[in-house]
């Protein structure tokens, strides 16, 4: 697939720090604030492992998919497999390339359609006197401006201020959590540490794997990466970071508020000034992530926009302008979207399960194993395997569980 055309080929590659900033930005998201409460069903020894072994497991197949695309360079230096999809036509064909971008298309809109959702009930919490879908839409006109700018370089900014929002409210969170533990007084033993509702513990899980999302930005970080050698390392670092501040997180939460957790823990917070600026700071944080989370559809549909313009002999002045209308058509579907979703635990679990599941362990494992074959040594072989039919069964366990209700 070619590269976006808002996107020259020339455009200033990320440096290791705006690399640090766009995997933050792109991995951590609103599904953190349901961590407590996914620590709540499943008991925080099961949370806190299984938080540990998803974040694991998703950087396990983030290296999958780069060493995939090396192998692909390496027997075609002039074939270019710059994308998830790239990697799905040259393991299955047209097929595979159809199946990966439906999959990453409907993912990331799912989860941008939760960053809309989480904004707009905060916003609608704090400030009141509107509907919740016109909190919404008031993020459109922002939303739409910066789709449009089209580098990962240029929106490493944005990243690392929206960074710099997400610590300070959830620093703050924590806080609150501390204070209200220390202050009320609790015992780990008052506290659930392996449910005894097995049906919980798949509902917890995908809440644990929608909170490393944008999988599918992968090959876009690394391929913006000045020094792409030092990608796999930066990346390690960063996703145990992510692991242990996700745990401590999730435990600071339920210990505090107990069975009381909600699925947004921010709804247990006291209604004073702490709190307030803990949900603006999300809601600015997030409204500069949805970027982040627009680009690998935007890569998708810009693509397909190309190939046709092309074959139409259009010039690029016209082919920018219809880059430009795409962008803001999709802010302002998903924004509709968002209007008519209900519970924001529910809808993150169910993402988790089926969509997240499938293009972060499933799709991963399939395409190592078609690429590389019989050179893996029988361990890769056993382990990709492993993350494939665990992928497969959670996904469909997942769902069924998901929808029937915990």
């Amino acid at each position: 697939m070619e590269r976006p055309l808002l996107e020259p080929v020339s455009s200033k590659r990320a440096s290791k720090l705006q690399t640090l900033g766009n995997i933050i930005v792109t991995v951590v998201g609103t599904g953190v604030l349901g961590l407590p409460f996914a620590f709540r069903i499943a008991g925080w020894v099961a949370g806190s492992l299984g938080v540990a072994v998803v974040g694991l497991s998703t950087y396990y197949c983030m290296l999958l998919l780069v060493n995939c695309r090396e192998k692909l360079a390496s027997e075609e230096p002039l074939g270019e497999s710059n994308t998830y999809g790239d990697l799905g036509y040259r393991s299955f064909g047209n097929l595979g390339r159809y199946l990966t971008e439906v999959i990453i298309v409907v993912a990331q809109c799912a989860g941008s359609v939760a960053y809309f959702v989480f904004i707009g009930q905060n916003l609608h919490s704090v400030f009141e006197g509107l509907s919740l879908a016109s909190y919404i839409f008031m993020l459109v006109p922002v939303e739409i401006g910066l789709s449009w700018i089209g580098s990962l370089s240029a929106l490493a900014p944005f990243s690392i201020f929206a960074d710099v929002c997400n610590i300070l409210a959830m620093g703050i969170v924590v806080k609150e959590d501390v204070q209200r533990a220390l202050g009320e007084g609790f015992s780990f033993r008052e506290r659930t540490a392996i449910t005894s509702n097995i049906g919980g513990l798949p509902f917890a899980a995908g809440m644990a794997i929608f909170c490393f999302e944008g999988f599918g930005m992968t090959l876009a970080l690394e391929n913006s990466m000045q020094d792409r050698r030092k990608f796999p390392m930066l990346l390690a670092q960063t996703f145990g970071g992510i692991t242990l501040v996700y745990i401590l997180f999730g435990l600071c939460g339920y210990m505090a508020f107990g069975e009381e957790t909600r699925d947004i823990v921010t709804l247990n917070l006291p209604r004073n000034w702490s709190s307030l600026s803990v949900q603006v700071g999300l809601c600015v944080g997030l409204a500069f992530t949805l970027p982040i989370m627009l680009h690998p559809i935007n890569e998708i549909v810009e693509g397909k926009l190309k190939i046709i313009l092309r074959n139409n002999n259009e010039s690029t002045g016209p082919g920018n302008i219809c880059i430009y209308i795409s962008r803001a058509i999709v802010v302002v579907g998903l924004a509709v979207v968002a209007s008519f979703v209900p519970e924001f635990g529910v809808f993150a679990s169910f993402v988790g399960s089926t969509l997240c599941a499938m293009l972060s362990f499933v799709l991963p494992a399939t395409f190592h194993l078609k690429l590389f074959g019989s050179s893996l040594p029988f361990w890769r072989k056993a382990l990709d395997f492993l993350v494939l039919f665990s992928g497969l069964f959670f996904a469909i366990y997942g769902t069924y569980n998901t929808i029937v209700g915990v």
